[in-house]
């Protein structure tokens, strides 16, 4: 194992620790946001805004859940602000290759990313499917700008 490798590693596991303490009975997702020399600048998990009541029957309306919830990965990016520019983004899990929806995709992009780190993700996941043409939005708009993106298998 290379010491890129041994690094990702790392601050995968950290994302899916972080993933945990989503309340989401379906879905947690982690997010983890390093600088160079390994500095981690942001962490996030998916959750209701602050102070939005988070309870059980909000989580299980998938609808009303999706419109309310915000993703890891954007609240990684809004901890770390300016921090972010420059940096690679940790997600666990992954549901393709780059691990990101296109929503996020824009924020991050925005943010000045430079490459995103994922596990590779398992296809017989149901979650693989529900996600794939947002991820190919993901995908698209990584290729354009010279964002990067690799996975390792878990």
């Amino acid at each position: 194992m290379d010491r890129q490798e041994k690094w990702d590693r790392r601050f995968l596991e950290l994302a899916k620790h972080i993933s945990t303490w989503s309340k989401d009975p379906s879905t947690k997702v982690g997010a983890v946001l390093v600088q160079q020399n390994n500095l981690v600048v942001g962490l996030g998990y998916n959750g209701f805004p602050r102070n939005v009541a988070d309870t059980e029957e909000r989580y299980n309306n998938r609808e009303l859940k999706y419109e309310m919830v915000v993703h890891a990965e954007v609240n990684c990016l809004l901890m770390a602000g300016k921090e972010a520019r420059g940096a690679t983004l940790y997600v666990y899990p992954s549901f393709s290759l780059p691990p990101i929806c296109a929503n996020c995709c824009k924020a991050a992009l925005q943010a000045g990313i430079k490459e995103i780190v994922g596990y590779s993700p398992d296809e017989s996941d149901p979650r693989v499917q529900r996600w794939k043409d947002s991820i190919a939005i993901s995908r698209t708009m990584c290729e354009e700008v010279g964002v990067t993106w690799r996975g390792w298998v878990e």
